[in-house]
């Protein structure tokens, strides 16, 4: 058939066609029925047909060779052939808008020697056949873009990635890097701790080296100042023990001349019986003979050992007076036998005698005195011994101190005036408000005195600053201690007793202090030795009167109730302090200045001529602030001595006495009075009890 005749011609144009001649892929038609689906499709004309037919097409045809154009010539006048079937022209070389490789190496490879005849194809074929290649050129460029795009992104990326690869390795290096700086500094850090742990730790050495040190070297300054305080201490106690022993052999001597005194009584041929007072002088002498023996075996007589011989001094005086009395009664029985004439004037002056003898019942007659004698006015010897005593150990301690009390230099002025207030001040404190404050007092005068150092105005202060410094802190808190009773005591009596108790201590504790106190109390107060100070020839007038205890300021003595005053004052605190001890103090020591100065003191002022409102004021004072004391201690004999005073002693003051002075006078026989009548002295106003010291 000639239809089957075309349809070989056709297929055999085809497979001469380059499309005929390209090598397909087998599996090509198993990838997917979606392939195959538009395989099966009609063709479609791309929104790019237009484009490309106004555009590529005609720079296609301008590129084409003669021969090629003839052939298109030769296949447009085919294409008037209504008969001639529409041919395919996909692989025609001259429809390729775009020389790419592959198609070039096509071209290459299928080129024969003799150029096939051109099949003229249709012009809705040719037009197909366009299209189909538009697209494809079309497709081409989309992808050879989007490759293009895909390429530089995946170049964007690569160096995005390789740009943060770097950063991250930068980070990695710098982390490294920071990491160890780190270590580097916590090594270093630890090092530096550690040599600032081990100079601090030296220096803690160093500084606890030092205050060891200075620990030793101040207990071996308190060492050295406890010895030379022993020592001074026992020096002290040989003197006295000497002084005793002196003062002793000085009574015996005396009780051994009072005795034979007795003895010699019996040149008076009078019917009188002197036996009792023989064999009692004799048992005195034995007595103070056995204390002075045995005071030798034991070494230095006590307090108590001197007392006791005074007490037999005492009494072998009572008993030479008592003896003097039965003489002159006898010697006045006999006148009046002898002298009948003359028997008035002799019983007038026999009633004299017996009287004045009434009158001094604890006399202090000398060996020679006679029986008529009035009472003294200087003090006994010893008395005045002691007190000699005491004003040359102030004085010597004022020439201890005199370099610093003198120097110049700045330092030592500087450590003057701070002992001075932390010797000073603490006193002033003194007051009744708690025993704790109380205490609290006494031991930051007694660690000052002991050498330690208290704090005083913000600073630490001690006596070790200058070799001269406890001399200068006994001296002025002795002083401190008077001039408390001089100021403080005089305005507010109840004061004197925690003043008092204070000064005791201390006086047990340091016994310097306490004669300074003695010494400083008898140069303002004469009156408590007691010493009435004698007017010598040549004497200036205000040097008198400043013996006598008057305050004396450009050539003006004071009133006489201002100088009543201060010397009641201090009268009030020795009568405080010589019945108080301290009470945390060693209870099995004796008080350093007890009650039985307070019964010399008292025998003594007795034995002494009185003074005008000054002896009447003293003796209340004194009597009620320690009459209670003195009651408990003494019992019946100090009842003796307040009749004493009442039936014999109160006529010689009220008979020197003016009608302007009485009020003294007046107050001390009203208080006698009414302690007779009640028989009991009462407990002086702001004693301090024990419910004071649980405060």
């Amino acid at each position: 058939m000639p239809s089957e005749g075309r349809c070989w011609e056709t297929l055999q144009a085809l497979r001469s066609s380059d499309k005929g001649r390209l090598c397909y892929d087998r599996d090509w038609l198993l990838r997917g029925e979606d392939v195959l689906q538009q395989c099966m499709s009609l063709p479609k004309l791309s929104s790019y047909s237009g484009w490309v037919v106004d555009h590529v097409l005609p720079h296609i045809q301008k590129n084409t060779s003669p021969s090629e154009t003839s052939a298109s010539s030769v296949s447009t006048s085919a294409l008037d052939q209504p008969s001639s079937v529409p041919r395919s022209p996909l692989r025609n070389p001259a429809f390729s808008p775009v020389s790419s490789a592959a198609s070039n190496g096509t071209k290459d490879k299928h080129e024969s020697p003799h150029t096939e005849p051109m099949v003229l194809q249709s012009p809705r074929g040719m037009k197909v056949e366009g299209c189909i290649r538009m697209y494809e050129l079309v497709h081409r460029m989309k992808g050879a873009e989007g490759l293009r795009q895909w390429q530089e992104e995946q170049e964007k990326t690569v160096r995005a990635l390789s740009e943060m690869a770097s950063e991250q390795l930068k980070r990695f290096d710098e982390r490294k890097e920071l990491k160890h700086h780190k270590e580097f500094q916590d090594l270093r850090e630890v090092m530096e701790k550690s040599s600032r742990e081990a100079l601090g730790q030296q220096e803690k050495l160093k500084a606890e080296h030092r205050h060891r040190a200075k620990i030793l070297n101040l207990k071996l300054r308190e060492a050295e100042q406890q010895r030379l305080k022993q020592e001074e201490q026992e020096r002290l106690r040989k003197e006295e023990g000497q002084a005793r022993l002196r003062s002793l052999y000085a009574l015996q001597e005396e009780v051994l001349h009072l005795s034979q005194q007795l003895d010699s009584s019996d040149q008076h041929r009078l019917q009188v019986d002197l036996s009792a007072f023989r064999t009692r002088g004799n048992q005195l002498c034995s007595l103070v003979s056995g204390i002075i023996r045995a005071t030798s075996e034991n070494g230095f007589p006590t307090v108590e050992d001197q007392a006791a011989a005074e007490g037999a001094l005492q009494e072998m005086r009572d008993l030479l007076s008592n003896l003097h009395q039965e003489i002159g009664r006898a010697c006045e029985k006999r006148r009046r036998e002898e002298e009948e004439a003359r028997i008035k004037r002799q019983e007038s002056q026999m009633q004299q005698r017996p009287e004045a003898h009434k009158e001094s019942p604890i006399p202090n007659q000398g060996p020679g005195a006679k029986p008529n004698e009035d009472l003294q006015v200087k003090v006994q010897d010893s008395t005045m011994q002691w007190y000699q005593q005491l004003q040359e150990a102030s004085s010597r301690c004022v020439l201890a101190f005199e370099g610093l009390s003198n120097s110049k230099d700045s330092q030592a002025k500087k450590i003057k005036m701070d002992l001075q207030k932390a010797a000073t001040i603490p006193v002033s404190q003194i007051s009744t408000i708690a025993g704790s404050k109380l205490k609290e007092i006494f031991d930051k005068i007694h660690s000052l005195l002991s050498g330690k150092p208290v704090q005083s105005g913000g600073r630490s202060v001690s006596v070790t600053l200058n070799p001269q410094g406890l001399d200068f802190v006994q001296y002025k808190l002795a002083e401190k201690f008077v001039k408390q009773g001089e100021e403080e005591v005089a305005s507010h009596h109840e004061a004197a007793f925690p003043i008092a108790v204070v000064a005791s201590g201390i006086w047990e504790l340091h016994p310097r202090v306490g004669d300074l106190i003695l010494a400083h109390l008898h140069k303002k107060c004469p009156y408590s030795v007691p010493f009435y100070p004698a007017f010598k020839e040549g004497m200036a007038l205000e040097d008198y009167q400043r013996m006598l205890g008057y305050q004396v300021k450009d050539s003006k003595v004071e009133q006489q109730d201002n100088f009543l005053k201060r010397m009641s004052g201090m009268i009030r605190l020795y009568a405080a302090i010589i019945q108080l001890r301290w009470p945390y103090g060693n209870r099995q020591e004796t008080h350093p200045h007890g009650l039985n100065h307070g019964w010399r003191w008292l025998a003594q002022i007795l034995n002494m001529e009185p003074l005008s409102d000054v002896t009447a004021t003293l003796l209340f004072d004194f009597l009620e602030v320690c009459g209670n004391a003195l009651m408990k201690q003494y019992q019946v004999q100090f009842w003796k001595m307040i009749l004493l005073i009442k039936e014999d002693y109160f006529p010689r003051i009220e008979a020197i006495t003016s009608s302007g002075q009485m009020g003294s006078f007046i107050r001390l026989k009203q208080f006698l009075e009414k302690c007779l009548q009640h028989r009991e002295i009462p407990v002086p106003k702001g004693f301090l009890t024990s419910s004071f010291w649980r405060s």
